[in-house]
């Protein structure tokens, strides 16, 4: 099987949630995949329980914001590298990265004072990637942001 490297940070996007760019931390020290979020709520919608949140998807831009929502797959109590655990909101939804499309579990929280919107953990890198900790952006480059976002007013 032919495998992607990933340096240990990257552009990928989250077509489900109209994402089409989020810079992720790739994080092999991480189990799980987590994505900033804010204003979470939980409701129902034909007998299944979902969650709309949302999230400022540019490091550094508290202006642009994106809503989402997806089905609520768990909640499962995750420790951070803090040693801090929180009962997390856990999504499926695909990420396009490197040519390659999958599913992957992403657990719900707020990541506002840390410098990565999104964390891509190692379970979401199984037999696809390789990661090079001392290269950047090896599956490209988005520099622009694109109209999948709305300007909050």
């Amino acid at each position: 099987m032919n495998q992607i490297t990933l340096g240990w940070r990257e552009w990928l996007s989250l077509p489900e949630l109209g994402i089409a760019c989020i810079k992720a931390k790739i994080d092999t020290g991480a189990r799980t995949s987590a994505l900033h979020t804010f204003e979470l709520n939980t409701f129902r919608e034909d007998d299944k329980t979902k969650v709309r949140f949302y999230i400022h998807p540019f490091q550094g831009d508290l202006n642009t914001v994106k809503l989402c929502v997806a089905d609520l797959l768990d909640e499962r109590n995750v420790t951070d590298s803090g040693g801090h655990t929180e009962l997390r909101p856990v999504i499926t939804t695909p990420i396009c990265l490197g040519g390659i499309t999958k599913n992957i579990e992403i657990t719900l929280t707020n990541r506002e004072n840390m410098k990565f919107r999104m964390l891509l953990g190692r379970t979401a890198m199984t037999d696809q990637f390789l990661v090079n900790p001392g290269q950047s952006y090896l599956c490209g480059n988005m520099n622009t942001k694109t109209d999948t976002t709305r300007k909050n007013t």
